[in-house]
């Protein structure tokens, strides 16, 4: 039977607070356990644990001495200390009115002894509870208090460091991101050719995969920029790049190498006709005239294809290679795709 609990008016801003720890508690930190374990020693309890109450569950942080699984909310005496937001102390749970009935003090583990105190986040909103159990009532001194609710603030402490260090981690990821993003058209930029690619392409040569390269030029964009100004000039790559993106596989990697020019890396290759393929939809998708502020503009495209390890294990090496099958492209007529050797 569950527990009788209130729920506490800023438990909006409580949950809120609960979801910053996702990545945290969704599985034990091996800080928090060892945490729970010198707890453990210190009370000589067979049970210790750091405890995180969401919507609906209370998830373990960190453990030691009995292996409990998670449980309801409602079922958790955790949820007790956080809602009312102190120490709560219960020497025999046999004598509450509330929990005695409870599984987890009928039936094994046969709890009797409960004592938890508030682990809070830095804007002091309790999200969680470090408590012990022990399988025999006892009672618990003002000192033993103490000693837990340092306890729980070590563990409060340890959260919010945990948790800085993911939001650290998250922002490092999204300024190298951004670092490698074209602002213009989303594509990675040339700084991804390093970062990226050079790890793709080594990761198919030494697992015998094929790895695809082409080389995109779009034919007379510089006649649109003079024409029409470099407003239009990136309208059009901006919808450039949309054609690019409704044709290429999600696990391809697409370059804007600058100006109106984009390489695409296919790290999973079948086989050489699925790049022509591949170069034969972009070219229709080409086709069809740009309109920009009310003008019909044409830009098609020049393609060279290389692939590897066939024409290069290098990306320097590929990269100089469909560059020349471009120029055999562009001279052949253009709006077609030549790939090298052939």
């Amino acid at each position: 039977m569950g527990q009788l609990v209130r729920v506490p008016a800023n438990e909006t801003q409580r949950l809120l607070a609960v979801r910053s720890l996702n990545a945290i508690h969704s599985s034990p930190t091996p800080e928090l356990a060892t945490l729970a374990e010198l707890a453990r020693s210190v009370f000589e309890t067979p049970y210790a644990a750091i405890n995180i109450i969401d919507e609906d569950w209370q998830r373990i942080a960190g453990q030691a001495g009995l292996k409990i699984t998670e449980c309801s909310r409602d079922m958790s005496i955790c949820t007790r200390v956080v809602f009312d937001d102190g120490l709560l102390v219960i020497p025999d749970l046999v004598e509450d009115p509330e929990l005695k009935t409870a599984p987890f003090v009928l039936d094994d583990p046969c709890f009797r002894f409960y004592a938890g105190a508030p682990v809070r986040l830095e804007n002091g909103l309790p999200v969680g509870a470090f408590c012990i159990l022990d399988q025999k009532a006892r009672g618990f001194s003002e000192g033993e208090q103490r000693s837990l609710t340092q306890f729980a603030q070590i563990a409060s402490a340890l959260l919010r460091l945990q948790k800085n260090n993911l939001l650290m981690g998250i922002a490092e990821n999204g300024l190298r991101t951004a670092a490698m993003t074209d602002p213009l058209t989303s594509f990675f930029n040339r700084s991804a050719l390093e970062g990226i690619v050079d790890g793709a392409l080594s990761a198919a040569i030494s697992a015998g995969r094929s790895f695809g390269v082409l080389y995109l030029d779009m034919d007379g964009f510089k006649a649109i920029n003079d024409r029409f100004g470099h407003n239009v000039g990136d309208e059009v790559l901006c919808e450039a790049a949309s054609r690019i993106r409704s044709v290429i596989r999600a696990d391809d990697i697409v370059v804007r190498m600058g100006g109106d020019e984009f390489a695409v890396f296919v790290p999973d290759l079948p086989e050489g006709s699925a790049l022509i393929s591949l170069s034969e939809r972009l070219l229709a998708a080409f086709r069809a005239p740009f309109a920009v502020e009310g003008v019909s503009i044409f830009a098609r495209l020049s393609i060279g294809a290389a692939i590897a390890p066939r024409d290069g294990t290098t990306r320097a090496l590929l990269l100089r290679n469909v560059d020349a099958a471009l120029y055999q492209a562009k001279a052949a007529g253009r709006d077609r795709v030549a790939v090298f050797g052939s």
